[in-house]
């Protein structure tokens, strides 16, 4: 719902939300907003020619939360594809930030991501709990000794089967999207190898972000003519039709967050891993790729 107020609507956010009949678990659940900004409360004030808009009530929250690591000024957690890293605009409950929080008993605004996953891409995902761990993984980003390992299968192999894409990444005309070369672009590096390859000409990626850009792994390798499968905006197919007839859906982007390595509080690396999921092992086997192939991307050494 939008609304844009007028004379007389009144001067704080409730007083608009009850005039547009919003429910009144909006603010709380963190799905009102003021042209781009997320409301906070709802004494908030409004002015004439301000765009409030709700955006509706997811239908869950977040399913059970795996921590893999607990080192006390950060965790790291199982995030499975379907559902957000951080609120966004359905609200709050069903982000994986919340349902951390609830796991570890403390307010969501004592946790800090430092890294996303798209909401249909799963893995390993570190949240700080102090200021002190949130400074150490920064520096950690910035020197290059914060390590991720991605496993992707694509629709077609790259050429050439390993390097570095290191084309910039900038906005694309939908602000929700990114495209290699965009307006405003930003110095973007991903190494890759090719681990594995299907009878019909899929493959299987291994793949280490250098940057941390929005969407830099879907960018980059639909732009080397290697989009990921299910990932329909950046040109992956959403279906696959086999040789018996046979159609595969995958109904989420074919990209994991293995593992990641992040120093610990005496600086030495602490090694966290996410196994592969089910749905992606079983889209991997229809298409007659070797599942051998999965510990190879999980651990072969990109240079």
């Amino acid at each position: 719902m939008r609304w844009t107020v007028r004379p007389g609507d009144g001067h704080t956010v409730r007083e608009v939300l009850s005039r547009a009949g919003a429910d009144d678990d909006a603010v709380s659940d963190g799905r009102v907003f003021v042209g781009p900004r997320r409301v906070r409360g709802a004494d908030e004030e409004v002015r004439a020619g301000d765009v409030v808009s709700v955006a509706a009530r997811v239908a869950s929250e977040v399913p059970p939360v795996t921590l893999l690591w607990n080192a006390g000024d950060f965790v790291a957690a199982e995030k499975p594809a379907g559902i957000p890293t951080i609120p966004d605009h359905a609200g709050s409950s069903h982000a994986l930030l919340h349902g951390v929080a609830r796991v570890l008993g403390v307010e969501p605004s004592g946790l800090h991501a430092t890294s996303r996953l798209d909401r249909d891409v799963s893995g390993v995902v570190v949240f700080t709990l102090t200021k002190g761990a949130a400074e150490r993984l920064a520096r950690a980003r910035a020197e290059g000794a914060y390590e991720r390992r991605y496993v992707a299968v694509v629709a077609r192999a790259p050429e050439p089967h390993d390097g570095t894409w290191d084309v910039p990444i900038g906005r694309a005309r939908d602000p929700r999207l990114r495209m290699a070369s965009g307006r405003d672009p930003v110095d973007a590096r991903t190494r890759y190898q090719v681990v594995g390859r299907t009878p019909r000409g899929e493959a299987m990626l291994a793949v280490a972000p250098l940057t941390g850009r929005t969407h830099q792994i879907r960018v980059h390798s639909a732009h080397a003519g290697a989009p990921l499968l299910g990932d329909r905006a950046y040109g992956g197919p959403s279906r696959v039709t086999l040789a018996t007839g046979r159609v595969l859906e995958p109904g989420r982007i074919a990209l994991h967050a293995a593992r990641v390595v992040v120093p610990g509080r005496d600086g030495s690396p602490v090694l966290v891993t996410s196994p592969i999921p089910t749905e992606l092992r079983s889209l991997w086997s229809a298409l007659g790729g070797d599942p051998a192939a999965w510990e190879v991307a999980t651990s072969c050494a990109l240079s």
